[in-house]
């Protein structure tokens, strides 16, 4: 990729790093705002980028000290509340199902320890596991067992808890 531009960036990351916010903070508002400052910094920055490492592994490194920093900010994140309102479960339809499992998902992901939010954010976004590791800075085979462990406390959760959605 020679010729980076802003506006393909911003085209081709927004929604995946909006949902990268969302996994860090639970609450839409604040992952837009979140999300913004994130392309803010790639604007700023994309001059002095130098191409050592993936397009989309420097945009994550970027949300994800973002994120950091505004959890460091506020520690009051509640851990209880979903970041949209389920509805009626007397609505059987089959979207709004989904969208009660999204949501489900969403909120157990920000019940998770900081780093394995950030692991299971970036796999959910299809990021390859290598550059997951870049981004954390641990190794691609530490990266594995992460995501392994992860999904199996989440489906424990969907046990757990998924009979009352």
């Amino acid at each position: 990729m020679q010729n980076l531009s802003f506006e393909d960036i911003y085209h081709d990351y927004w929604k995946k790093i909006f949902r990268l916010c969302m996994g860090y903070v639970n609450d839409d508002d604040l992952a837009k705002d979140l999300c913004q400052e994130t392309f803010v910094a790639v604007f700023q920055q994309l001059p002095k980028f130098r191409q050592e490492a993936a397009v989309g592994t420097w945009i994550y490194r970027i949300a994800t000290n973002i994120c950091l920093r505004q959890i460091n900010l506020e520690k009051r994140m509640p851990k209880s509340e979903l970041p949209y309102q389920i509805k009626d479960n007397s609505e059987k339809d089959n979207k709004l199902e989904k969208d009660k499992m999204t949501d489900f998902l969403y909120e157990c992901i920000s019940e998770l320890p900081e780093l394995e939010r950030i692991i299971i954010s970036l796999e959910l976004e299809e990021m390859k596991q290598a550059e997951i590791a870049e981004v954390v800075g641990i190794s691609p085979a530490n990266v594995r067992v992460k995501i392994h462990r992860i999904k199996e406390k989440l489906t424990e959760q969907f046990r757990k808890y998924g009979n009352q959605l």
